[in-house]
This record gives C-alpha cells, sequence and structure tokens, in this order.
C-alpha cells in the first residue's frame, strides 16, 4: 500500500516571514485616542452627573421634609387634599392669606388652619361644615381654641378681641372642629383646629 499524497505546499515569498502590516497613519492614531478618551468620559461622566442631580434633589426633598415637620406655627401654605379631607376642613378656592400646621402625637392629631374669605364664602364653608352663622356664639378666643393650641399655631389676639365661635363634635375617628371667626378686618377670618383621634 502506498502512502497517501499530501499537497503540495506554495514556497514562501522570498526574505521569508510574513509580509509586514503597512504602519498606521498618525492622524487616525490621534483620532482614535480622542474618540476612546471621550466614549470613556461619557460612559464616567453621565452616570457620576446623574448621582450629583439626584442626591442634590434628595437633599432639598429632605430639607423641604424636615422644615415641615419641624416647623413650630402655621406657615403661609395650603394644606393639601388628603389634609383638607382627613380632618374635613373644606377651605374655600378663592380664600386668601391660607396658612396650616399639622401636628402628630400617639393620641391626636391636630390641624390648624386659617385664611381670609368673602362674606358669601364664609356662608359656603359653614354650610360645609355642617353649621351656620346662626350656630356662632360671641365671645373670647380662647373659649373656643385652647390657650395651649393657639400657642402652638402661634395664633395672637389682642386683650378684648371678641369673636365669634363654634365647635363641631363628631364621633371618633371623625374630627371635631373648633372654629373661630373674627369679623374685626373688612373681611372674616378663620381660624380653624380641626382634632382627630385615631
Amino acid at each position: 500500500m502506498t502512502p497517501p499524497r499530501l499537497p503540495r505546499q506554495a514556497s514562501a515569498p522570498e526574505g521569508g516571514g510574513t509580509p509586514p502590516t503597512p504602519a498606521e497613519d498618525r492622524g487616525r492614531v490621534v483620532r482614535r485616542r480622542w474618540i476612546t478618551a471621550i466614549i470613556i468620559l461619557l460612559l464616567v461622566g453621565v452616570p457620576a452627573g446623574y448621582l450629583l442631580v439626584s442626591a442634590q434633589q434628595s437633599r432639598e426633598s429632605g430639607r423641604d421634609k424636615a422644615a415641615k415637620i419641624g416647623a413650630v406655627h402655621v406657615r403661609p401654605a395650603w394644606p393639601s387634599a388628603v389634609q383638607r379631607s382627613i380632618y374635613e376642613v373644606p377651605i374655600p378656592d378663592e380664600a386668601w392669606r391660607v396658612g396650616y400646621l399639622e401636628t402628630n402625637n400617639w393620641h391626636t392629631s391636630r390641624l390648624f388652619t386659617e385664611f381670609t374669605v368673602t362674606a358669601r364664602d364664609l356662608d359656603a364653608f359653614l354650610a360645609d361644615v355642617g353649621t351656620s352663622r346662626a350656630e356662632l356664639t360671641p365671645g373670647a378666643p380662647g373659649d373656643t381654641i385652647s390657650a395651649h393650641d393657639a400657642r402652638v399655631a402661634g395664633w395672637t389676639w389682642p386683650p378684648g378681641t371678641t369673636v365669634s365661635a363654634v365647635t363641631l363634635e363628631q364621633p371618633d375617628p371623625r374630627p371635631t372642629r373648633d372654629i373661630v371667626v373674627d369679623f374685626s378686618g373688612p373681611n372674616p377670618r378663620v381660624y380653624v383646629v380641626s382634632t382627630a383621634t385615631p
């Protein structure tokens, strides 16, 4: 038996070895390095920038929450729709100089609100909470809103101030609302302390 024949190999080029690859153009090398540097910068810089922006937003959000939690007096702002619903304080849409403060502990939660309204909007507000002007009783603010609650809210009235007020009690867990209306200005100023016991 004769051994199989191997195919004939081509002879190597003169000089031996593989042919040299042509040198890369210097401009192309510089351009490739710049593109690589830009890609790396984007891959590192964009996420880092996003993290910085996110951290700043988180810090500002924390400050806002701390300001709300740490508030010691009524501050100028509208309570949220959820707060107004829970504490049953339907502030008229046209009210102005609105302020509020919410306090919570293990036993009670309170929403202190104040706002100014027109006479017509006052009547609408009183009807919404289930009362009327006829139910308001003249007296000192302290007859309805306790000195403690007034101090927490930061409310003060000059000595001898006469207001009209009513307390609307409801069975738990619905809130009890102390409503004081000051008619001494050109428009009625309303003060409400709504107390909910979970």
